[in-house]
């Protein structure tokens, strides 16, 4: 008995009505049009990373035809390792953060009171966006608590990051 494959593709009424589409195709254009949109997937896309006869396999189980199933792997076989490379070099979020800048600002005096020491943060963070080679400055300003607060987010993000490496 063949070991079983985990079901990736589930057989769902979408994927029901994906696979008379995919069926429905003509196998002298299916090729080209897989290569096609393999070159053209988006980051969303890219969920799993399978060897191209379990890929075959998973499609087969929910009734793509065998000479589609087989496009597929053919596909998958020249173009998988470059498209999932592709998306290991893309960040997960739109914007990365490029500068960081940062002043203090002490308010000496206010209407209310002659003597006041109010010391704020200024932060200014560089970002960019992975359509645009601009840099987006955005500014923040910190009280010592707010700033303080915001540390201890930080260090609990760089613990849990150190505890995944």
């Amino acid at each position: 008995m063949a070991a079983s494959v985990s079901l990736i593709l589930p057989e769902s009424p979408s994927m029901k009505k994906a696979v008379s589409l995919i069926n429905a195709i003509d196998i002298g254009r299916f090729p080209r049009l897989l290569i096609r949109i393999l070159q053209k997937l988006h980051l969303k896309a890219v969920y799993h990373n399978l060897k191209p006869a379990a890929l075959q396999q998973q499609l087969e189980n929910v009734h793509v035809e065998v000479d589609k199933a087989e496009a597929f792997a053919s596909a998958w076989s020249s173009l998988g390792q470059e498209t999932v490379e592709k998306f290991r070099q893309r960040s997960l979020a739109p914007h990365k953060l490029e500068t960081v800048g940062w002043q203090l600002n002490l308010q000496m005096a206010h209407s209310a009171q002659a003597k006041l020491k109010t010391p704020q943060a200024v932060l200014q963070l560089g970002v960019s966006n992975e359509d645009s080679k601009n840099l987006e400055k955005i500014c923040m300003e910190f009280t010592h608590k707010e700033l303080f607060d915001f540390y201890n987010k930080l260090e609990t993000i760089q613990a849990q990051l150190d505890s995944l490496t």
